[in-house]
């Protein structure tokens, strides 16, 4: 591993343990405590090991001088399994701790989430009637799985996320993640959201009016071009790259998970990766803030 991987994992700990309220254990307190996990959580996106037998095998080896106790495989993706709560926990309280957090402009978008390639997995799988059939525009093809909606900074610092099966409008989506984040929304008045041509509709642009948010997409060829438009293209091209660093650097289609918790805290886990490396690279003063270069290897 590098130094700066080795003080980014240093510091992420020291943060979860004095600030993040874990989970209280009746008896004996486990070996590997929740902020250790979370930790070692990050470690596994940052290197890019989806698989669960040679995440436990490398970590023994490399990572052995930075926690006392390593679970085997099954005890370590129970614990992970378990702690998706504290998982999201951490990524909110990370968002919260840099300026990002202020930012009142947020771009949304949703990208797919593969969970299986066969027809035989489709009809045995565990997640069937929560994941579907649904397009996945940038490689022109039907895919089977969930989509992941997110809505991030331009910084690509995410604030709200989803998980939900392709048949479900964006829209749709996109207010359920508001409504429950609805105490986000009122404490950044005059929030802009930027979109794509996908969330154009006036019955929803009104909606998002009367919660105080303004939408901008992209205008249709026939449309007048709408004020701010000249600077969007640059600006949609952000959420790009971001899910570009979660499928490309992070491995999000590789995620491996079979059951309905092993998808989500998977996919959760590499957003808190990502989120991380945001974080560490605001608080180091780093040029790019989105850079995964000096962890991920």
């Amino acid at each position: 591993m590098t130094d700066n991987l080795d003080t980014l994992l240093t510091a992420l700990y020291v943060k979860i343990d004095d600030e993040l309220e874990t989970g209280r254990w009746m008896g004996r307190p486990p070996q590997l405590t929740d902020a250790e996990l979370v930790t070692l959580a990050v470690a596994q996106a940052l290197l890019g090991f989806g698989s669960k037998a040679r995440w436990p095998r490398y970590a023994n080896v490399h990572l052995a001088s930075m926690f006392p106790y390593l679970p085997q495989q099954s005890g370590y993706n129970k614990r992970l399994k378990a702690a998706l709560p504290l998982v999201k926990k951490a990524i909110r309280m990370l968002a919260a701790d840099t300026d990002f957090w202020f930012d009142a402009h947020w771009i949304v978008d949703s990208t797919p989430v593969p969970c299986g390639m066969s027809r035989p997995t489709v009809k045995r799988s565990e997640m069937a009637g929560w994941a579907g059939y649904g397009y996945c525009a940038s490689h022109s093809r039907l895919f089977w799985g969930l989509r992941l909606h997110l809505a991030c900074t331009p910084t690509g610092m995410p604030i709200l996320w989803a998980l939900a099966t392709p048949k479900l409008d964006e829209r749709e989506a996109l207010q359920a993640m508001l409504d429950i984040g609805t105490g986000l929304v009122t404490d950044r008045p005059s929030l802009l959201l930027i979109s794509d041509k996908g969330f154009a509709s006036k019955e929803f642009e009104s909606d998002l009016a009367m919660r105080g948010i303004t939408l901008l997409w992209p205008s249709f060829k026939r449309e007048k071009k709408r004020k701010g438009e000249g600077s969007l293209k640059s600006v949609r091209q952000l959420i790009e790259s971001v899910n570009d660093t979660l499928k490309g650097q992070l491995g999000l289609e590789r995620h491996g998970g079979r059951t309905f918790e092993g998808v989500a805290v998977r996919v959760v886990q590499r957003i808190l990766a990502m989120a991380a490396a945001i974080w560490r690279n605001h608080k180091t003063g780093a040029p790019i803030t989105r850079s995964l270069i000096a962890f991920d290897h």
